[in-house]
């Protein structure tokens, strides 16, 4: 039997810790990518990495040749339907693959009732395309990541967009890819629906702050209302605070979903705190 896994979205932030748990547990990890080279210089000559797109069909039906299982990581930035589209991509050619597996990130808030939210709305969407493909899955709805705490940080300030009241119990991505790891060796795993969830609960500040004390010392957290960031969005004509808006106006209406009992029962709880993910990245700085 093939032990042979495609990694969607494998250079990314969440989809490399993902590739690299999956060869130290020792599967074989092809990376599908649409920047070959970048994937190679990043991974090195152990992983096999080959081109392609998730809209480009045939490219999928030649990477997923020969493979257990697919792992799905897509991000769709300014065009979330992009993750729709691709996942549903994914998920026909690996049934035609005859593929045993489909793994796939998706988040805690992912409800029918908050598809008011575009990118929402294509997590829910890609969800249904990957059940209904006959391959067996396992979504995962994961919260928060940690590894997102250093983007809110630019110089010697770190900002909150809008208030971000609700707490979420944040996860570390290497927690994360061990139960991707395990979900795949584990046959009960199979046509679930996990939630991952970290060990403590904090809000936005709070982590922020913990980040900020730890592995960025001296920068100031402050939160900035929604107004003054579109404000200073579109005078300094910054695109990518503009396109973060919408996520953090939904990100304050909503809440945690879900119960991860299942998960930790299956694959094992995440253990990594947030002080001890911040004391890595001073390590690794």
């Amino acid at each position: 039997m093939s032990n042979l896994i495609l990694v969607i979205g494998g250079t990314g932030m969440l989809g490399e810790p993902v590739a690299r748990r999956l060869s130290a547990d020792g599967y074989q990890v092809r990376i599908f990518t649409r920047h070959p080279d970048k994937a190679r210089s990043k991974f090195g000559a152990e992983y096999e990495v080959v081109g392609g797109d998730v809209e480009d069909p045939p490219s999928l039906d030649a990477a997923l040749a020969g493979c257990q299982a697919v792992h799905i990581n897509l991000e769709g930035g300014l065009d979330p339907d992009l993750e729709r589209r691709g996942a549903q991509n994914v998920a026909a050619a690996a049934a035609k693959a005859g593929v045993q597996r489909i793994t796939y990130l998706s988040g805690t808030s992912v409800t029918k009732e908050n598809s008011w939210y575009a990118g929402t709305k294509a997590k829910f969407e890609a969800e249904a395309a990957i059940r209904a493909a006959s391959v067996p899955y396992t979504i995962f709805q994961a919260t928060f990541f940690m590894e997102t705490l250093p983007r809110f940080v630019r110089g010697a300030r770190a900002s909150i967009l809008g208030s971000q009241p609700h707490p979420w119990h944040w996860v570390a991505a290497d927690d994360y890819a061990r139960m991707v790891s395990k979900a795949y060796a584990t046959p009960a795993a199979a046509n679930k629906t996990l939630h991952i969830f970290g060990p403590e609960l904090w809000t936005l500040g709070q982590a922020l702050q913990t980040y900020c004390r730890v592995a960025r010392p001296g920068a100031k957290v402050s939160s900035v209302p929604f107004w003054m960031a579109a404000l200073i969005a579109s005078l300094s004509r910054d695109t990518e605070l503009k396109a973060v808006l919408p996520f953090f106006r939904y990100s304050e209406k909503v809440v945690e979903e879900g119960d991860p009992a299942e998960a930790n029962a299956l694959l094992g709880a995440p253990t990594t705190t947030l002080a001890q993910w911040c004391n890595l990245q001073v390590g690794r700085q």
